[in-house]
């Protein structure tokens, strides 16, 4: 994303997010991403338009970028240089336990070579306790993965903090500024960096201190208006909702008030909450950058026209660019989501609060509550997996 984040988020294939955000067909910017799936980010620049793209445009995908900056989600399988001549080139990254899992079924790349040098670390190996030593490598791993990245490609490189922290602040800052003592021995800028982080309530209180400190976070896993406020309060770079996850959960289920107004008032809970969660941050100059994920179609995306950021599967992606049609013969290329829309949005006395941590998880409600639960359930199962791996293959020949 010309983003001021590398292409983050919050969203997991083959091989495990490679690249968050990156592949983009014209990047002028610093993109978003997040690994597991290559998130391509085709850069664009907002557009402040509110009337239809001309007619010239040649298809969907440049009219939509008009708006917003299109991240595509796709996986890399192998070392970029490959990829130099695809649809939508990587721009940006995210690097995580799932991307290492990826990394370690392909053949020698660099990327595996960073891997096995983690796996030789000293400081590592010389721990007694095995958790500490498996936890080291996989710190180890994650940096430098993250740095052979950073040096791919051209915008920033989010780093997931281990999920097994999320309910405890300190530790998360901790964690962080171990991550980035690991990037300084490799030279690599904070600037550069993201660090992606669940938002539990002491996730986000951890993203307040780091951002003060001038450390960039990208806060993962938002699926209630409690948490993107709060996470607008603290400053957070980056926040990330899931559109298409909020929706497959209202389906599914009921008891949860804010959904349930969603639904009530006919409009789509997951597009509700992008809105409100827009136009809070834009009425009341809050610096954090919006991204959607999990958007299930094209309509999806041109109900999001003016986010910063739309993480945007490489199947709807290539409909999009394979769709030669004009505005008039087809749709209407709108800007839904602006500034001056958000001045004029009305938000209830109990939307507007300072947030705390009581009112914070009393606002939460059973879908953001089960949702969370499950995303950090499955960072977990990935750290896990990846610790397990390496205390199969470690010590590697050459220690």
């Amino acid at each position: 994303m010309s983003i001021s984040i590398g292409r983050s988020p919050s969203s997991t294939a083959i091989l495990p997010k490679v690249c968050d955000w990156r592949c983009s067909s014209r990047s002028t910017s610093t993109p978003f991403h997040q690994i597991p799936r290559t998130f391509v980010g085709v850069r664009m620049s907002a557009g402040s338009a509110s009337s239809p793209i001309g007619a010239n445009l040649s298809n969907e995908l440049d009219a939509v970028s008009g708006f917003s900056e299109i991240v595509p989600d796709t996986v890399v399988f192998d070392d970029f240089e490959r990829h130099a001549s695809c649809r939508f080139p990587p721009t940006a990254a995210t690097v995580s336990s799932s991307l290492l899992l990826g990394i370690c079924s392909l053949p020698d790349t660099k990327f595996k070579s960073a891997i096995e040098t983690a796996l030789a670390a000293s400081e590592c190996f010389g721990l007694e306790n095995s958790s500490e030593r498996l936890s080291c490598f996989l710190d180890r791993a994650l940096v430098n993965v993250g740095a052979e990245l950073v040096r791919s490609v051209p915008g920033r490189v989010s780093t997931e903090v281990d999920a097994r922290l999320a309910y405890d602040t300190q530790v998360i800052i901790h964690k962080v500024n171990q991550l980035l003592k690991l990037y300084s021995q490799l030279e690599v800028s904070p600037q550069r960096l993201l660090f992606k982080i669940p938002s539990t309530w002491q996730g986000i209180e951890a993203s307040r201190l780091l951002e003060f400190e001038g450390i960039q976070t990208h806060l993962t896993f938002v699926y209630s208006f409690s948490q993107a406020a709060a996470a607008a309060q603290a400053g957070a770079s980056v926040i990330q909702i899931f559109v298409g996850r909020i929706r497959d959960w209202a389906r599914n289920h009921s008891g949860d008030s804010e959904i349930d107004a969603a639904s009530k008032s006919g409009e789509d809970p997951g597009l509700a909450l992008v809105e409100k969660t827009y136009n809070y941050i834009h009425k009341y100059g809050h610096k954090s950058k919006l991204m959607a994920a999990a958007v299930r179609n094209k309509q999806d995306i041109f109900n999001l026209l003016g986010i910063d950021y739309i993480i945007v599967p490489v199947k709807i992606l290539e409909s999009l660019k394979d769709s030669v049609t004009y505005p008039e013969e087809k749709y209407s290329y709108f800007r839904r989501l602006s500034p001056g829309s958000a001045r004029v949005y009305n938000f209830t006395e109990g939307e507007l609060m300072k947030w705390d941590q009581r009112s914070f998880a009393s606002a939460m409600g059973p879908a953001a509550e089960e949702l969370l639960a499950a995303g950090l359930e499955g960072y977990v199962n990935q750290a896990r997996r990846v610790e397990e791996f390496f205390g199969k293959i470690w010590p590697p020949p050459n220690v």
